[in-house]
């Protein structure tokens, strides 16, 4: 009873354990082990750093910057939960610049919210009922006013002190931002981040280093002297297909005797498909594979690629290399262009013409915008035109209906699934999916049908992630599992298919190497006898290599890559890190080396030193917009 009464009268007792009760959610959701007496040692400290400075310098306002700053780090550990739950990884400042996009893509958002984490709020709501009835106004201002031995505040601050240096320094060079926020506390981790961009700068390397004889050697690659199917396709179109969401384990899979992608499927086994291809998107997700595919360069590490520098920079990319090989350009999808700053994106990377929702309205509304079978339905007959002009042409069209939280009109389902995924985000990722199936098969039957099939180049690929496993909850694993016969991980997240159809050549082959996104552009160009010689370049030509190396970006902690065997994700650094085995995501003990470590480290290094070392975009010039053909 003594007890009580002297948390109950003093702030600074109950705040703190306040706090802790909601850090000690935020490890259970996001660290392996949970919460434990580490929770305590780490994130007490700096909540006490703060309160003291508040008994010390506070007087007649004490209680209400409790209340603030209460308010304040819960809604940052909110925020770093929900981000956990799509991202995998530790909410930063830097995230900030993208809250406007939250009410953009709200119903995705919301979707990732338990229930249980709005109990973090619960003591708050108390607090607003209390606060504002005046019988109570009196007795929070006496408590408040009550003053703490200033001699104790003193040790309590200095010790908290001394332990967040203590949790800080230790950990602040692990290579893993989770294993990072474990050791230092979410909070010290936060406001560590601040500091550490202000003082420490990534090495900018020297242009004269940056050259493609040495990207190529930190890959492990070499490109032959006289690739094979060079020019196999020359002069035709080129039309890439970006396929929302779309992993690889949806190809061939068929659920209670019903095949959830056959025509994807069909594009597969008659076309060239690389099973082993992984995203190389980062915080951007689309608009970060857009970017990716059309520069082959890595995005940024700490924001999307649209929303940093690399938009002010002229960037040597596919639409400039085929405008300048005589292509007409331009680039197809049903959200605004506004969204993901793509004004800013389709100007950097040189297309002739965009369209966008101005163009397709919003007819047969799912997800952002209009329909995958108003965007396939209105874009044919843009191709056919492009077509019928003295020029070949590229076109980029973007798929969005599958969109996440999957929630696709009950009219449009074309299949029925076992009871067992009703109401489950597999579930729904799966009927998405396959109406996003059978409205690609209309796109391509009248690619057929108009004669584009047999006149280009077309290729297909995922743009990222579905399911994110940190998403799933355990009913979802156990669908997961049921769907892979193990347990579902890093290597068949990350993994999407790229299937390439070029007329006369790409019979049914199936490649096995590793391959990404990054890699798109010079093996594109090689079937279309398109030289980047020129042009740097961080992926490599999947028709005419054998090894490949593949940094990740974001969704896994840095210094994560993909091997021609494996995924990797470091701890503190190399020396604790684990391979995830491509074929079947079990552990090994090998698998990847220090020198890939250190190489997939200087790739990302090396790509960001050369954007940002490009000359300045001009001010005038843009694409046009395709809505004013309408």
């Amino acid at each position: 009873m003594r007890l009580w009464n002297a948390i109950k009268t003093k702030p600074i007792l109950w705040f703190s354990l306040i706090l802790l009760i909601k850090g000690a959610l935020a490890w259970f959701v996001i660290f392996d082990d949970g919460p434990s007496w580490m929770t305590v040692l780490t994130e007490i400290p700096f909540i006490l750093i703060v309160f003291c400075l508040i008994e010390w310098f506070a007087s007649k306002r004490k209680l209400l910057y409790y209340v603030i700053v209460n308010l304040s780090i819960t809604l940052l550990y909110f925020a770093v939960l929900m981000y956990y739950k799509y991202y995998g990884v530790i909410v930063t400042y830097h995230a900030l610049e993208q809250a406007d996009k939250v009410t953009k893509v709200g119903e995705s958002t919301y979707s990732l919210l338990d229930p249980y984490y709005l109990l973090i709020f619960i003591d708050i709501i108390i607090f607003a009922f209390y606060m504002v009835r005046p019988k109570y106004i009196a007795r929070f201002t006496s408590i408040g006013m009550r003053k703490i031995n200033r001699t104790a505040l003193l040790a309590t601050f200095i010790v908290s002190a001394a332990l967040c240096i203590f949790n800080i320094w230790p950990n602040h060079a692990s290579m893993n931002e989770n294993k990072k926020a474990e050791g230092m506390g979410i909070l010290n981790y936060e406001v560590y981040t601040i500091f550490a961009d202000t003082t420490e700068h990534e090495e900018v390397i020297d242009m004269k280093e940056i050259n493609q004889p040495s990207i190529d050697a930190l890959k492990g690659g070499e490109q032959p002297v006289n690739p094979a199917l060079w020019a196999a396709a020359k002069g035709k179109n080129l039309i890439v297909v970006q396929m929302e969401s779309f992993q690889n384990f949806l190809i061939g899979l068929t659920i209670d005797g019903q095949e959830i992608t056959p025509n994807i499927s069909k594009l597969a086994a008659g076309n060239f498909y690389f099973n082993n291809f992984y995203s190389n998107a980062g915080q951007g997700t689309t608009s970060d594979a857009e970017f990716v595919v059309n520069t082959s360069l890595y995005v940024p590490h700490h924001e999307a690629a649209t929303s940093s520098d690399y938009m002010d920079k002229a960037l040597p990319s596919l639409p400039r290399l085929m405008s300048s090989n005589g292509y007409n350009t331009a680039t197809f999808h049903t959200n605004s262009v506004e969204f993901w700053n793509r004004t800013l994106l389709y100007k950097a990377i040189g297309f002739d013409k965009y369209y966008d929702q101005a163009f397709y309205g919003d007819d047969d509304h799912i997800a952002f915008g209009a329909s995958d079978e108003v965007l396939y339905a209105k874009t044919v007959p843009e191709l056919v035109k492009m077509d019928a002009e003295d020029k070949p042409f590229y076109a980029m069209v973007i798929s969005m209906s599958a969109h996440h939280p999957y929630r696709i009109p009950e009219a449009k389902d074309k299949i029925k699934l076992p009871a067992e995924y009703d109401g489950t985000l597999v579930g729904n990722y799966i009927l998405a999916q396959n109406y996003a199936d059978y409205a690609m098969g209309q796109f391509l039957e009248e690619l057929k049908s108009s004669g584009l099939w047999d006149d280009s180049v077309i290729v297909f690929y995922g743009d990222h992630q579905g399911l994110p496993l940190y998403s799933l909850d355990n009913k979802e694993k156990g669908l997961m599992q049921g769907i892979f016969g193990r347990e579902y991980g890093y290597t068949d997240m990350f993994n999407i298919p790229f299937i390439v159809h070029a007329p006369g050549v790409s019979s049914g082959k199936t490649f096995e190497q590793t391959g990404g996104q990054i890699d798109i552009l010079p093996t594109v160009a090689n079937l279309l006898g398109v030289s980047v010689k020129d042009q740097i370049h961080f992926g490599e030509d999947l028709l005419n290599s054998t090894s490949n190396l593949l940094p990740m970006r974001h969704f896994l902690p840095t210094g994560s890559f993909v091997n021609d065997t494996s995924v990797f994700l470091p701890g503190v650094g190399f020396e604790d890190g684990t391979n995830y085995n491509v074929k079947d995501n079990s552990i090994s003990a090998g698998g990847s080396t220090e020198a890939q470590y250190n190489a997939a480290l200087r790739l990302l290094n090396m790509s960001n030193s050369y954007v940002k070392q490009l000359p300045e975009l001009p001010l005038d010039g843009g694409p046009v917009s395709g809505a004013e053909a309408k």
